[in-house]
């Protein structure tokens, strides 16, 4: 069998990084993207490549649609010069921002940065990218608990992943045909650098967290890295459609 492509947006830090190399230890290979952490992203493709699998980091910004078409052009031409394939396997739609603002007060500039990365970026970044998504592969989006539970300031962002969750069940029909899953996985609170830090390092919100999670805790970002390679794995290749929430039970 031939080794297994990943790529994975937002992939030099944070949730993205952390799945990139679960997954690279799984031997897929990773095409991961940044938007402006380019030694970052750097110093993860050398972080795979150590586990001797193949990886390449390209520049992208989510948010910027008109740029997609260039960058499936590079992603193409990467496939063929690393892996000598026109196809990859995998398509994790991760990257994205922070925005915390009361509803109240949400500007329009912010409502159409947060849809452009959140929604409308990954909505057409799938859909150029679908003619080298191998039939059979699988697309799996990022939604967050907060399209669940409702936390003030979060209006906006929380909105965009909640039509990130109804878009979902739409690839997984319209794709079917293709034998391509499609399925949303939304992390709870975890300790990243995500949103400037907040929920690592201030100390009063880790806490109020994880007084109010089942397992007594905030995530980690290897309980999220951990649950996408699981997620892509050949053992659920039948599961479609879903949203499933990785929190360790928050707000229940």
């Amino acid at each position: 069998m031939s080794e297994r492509i990943a790529l994975v947006t937002g992939g030099s830090r944070g949730l993205g990084k952390n799945a990139a190399l679960k997954l690279a230890a799984k031997g897929t290979g990773i095409i991961l993207t940044y938007n402006s952490s380019q030694k970052e992203a750097r110093h993860v493709v050398h972080e795979i490549e150590e586990k001797g699998v193949k990886a390449v980091a390209l520049p992208l910004n989510v948010g910027e649609i008109a740029s997609f078409e260039k960058f499936a052009a590079e992603v193409r031409s990467q496939l063929k010069h690393v892996w000598q394939r026109d196809s990859f396997d995998y398509l994790l739609n991760n990257a994205g921002t922070g925005l915390y603002a009361p509803y109240a007060e949400t500007t329009v500039e912010q409502f159409d940065d947060a849809m452009n990365i959140h929604f409308k970026g990954p909505f057409f970044l799938t859909q150029r990218l679908l003619p080298m998504l191998k039939n059979g592969g699988r697309i799996l989006n990022v939604s967050s608990g907060l399209a669940r539970f409702a936390q003030p300031g979060s209006s906006t962002y929380a909105a965009m992943k909640g039509a990130m969750e109804v878009l979902t069940r739409y690839q997984a029909k319209e794709l079917g045909a293709r034998g391509i899953t499609a399925n949303i996985i939304a992390p709870g609170a975890i300790e990243t650098d995500f949103g400037g830090g907040r929920v690592r390092d201030n100390e009063h919100i880790n806490q109020m967290i994880a007084s109010q999670t089942a397992l007594g805790r905030v995530g980690l970002p290897d309980d999220i890295g951990d649950a996408i390679a699981a997620l892509l794995s050949d053992e659920l290749g039948w599961m479609n459609a879903q949203r499933i929430e990785v929190s360790g039970g928050m707000f229940l």
